[in-house]
């Protein structure tokens, strides 16, 4: 689940929310926070409904944007954060981790730092190690 800081104001009206969502399910891991109009999984269908997705996409000048391309956005930003791909294949639910890897989209500023981090340990790598002193033993 995402959290937003304490600072962001949607989070400061959602966590009691939350809070009490997550009481309500108890300690089991697997319980769902909330469910659809019947009790079971909330499906694309009404989650669509119930945000105004369509509605709200095409007032912020972005029709093209679909709910799905979120959680390609999220899995990736966990990804960034240092998040290993095994918790994140959790996450998400799925089954094999090259699924979850298809979701991984780095941008070219993690790619470049990537490259640098690389160069920067082969050269320390090659770089000629001083040799230790000789001890000197005094009586």
């Amino acid at each position: 689940m995402l959290v937003a800081p304490a600072s962001y104001p949607s989070s400061r009206k959602s966590a009691p929310l939350l809070a009490q969502r997550i009481r309500s399910v108890g300690p089991d891991p697997d319980a769902r926070l909330f469910t659809g109009p019947r009790g079971g999984r909330i499906s694309t269908a009404v989650l669509r409904d119930a945000t105004h997705w369509d509605e709200v996409v095409t007032k912020l000048g972005h029709e093209h944007l679909r709910r799905h391309d979120l959680r390609h956005t999220g899995l990736t930003w966990f990804a960034d954060a240092g998040t290993p791909v095994h918790i994140l294949r959790r996450i998400a639910g799925h089954g094999s981790l090259n699924t979850t890897q298809r979701y991984l989209h780095p941008d070219i500023h993690k790619i470049t730092a990537a490259g640098t981090a690389l160069s920067a340990h082969l050269t320390a790598i090659r770089a000629p190690h001083p040799l230790p002193h000789p001890i000197a033993m005094t009586r």
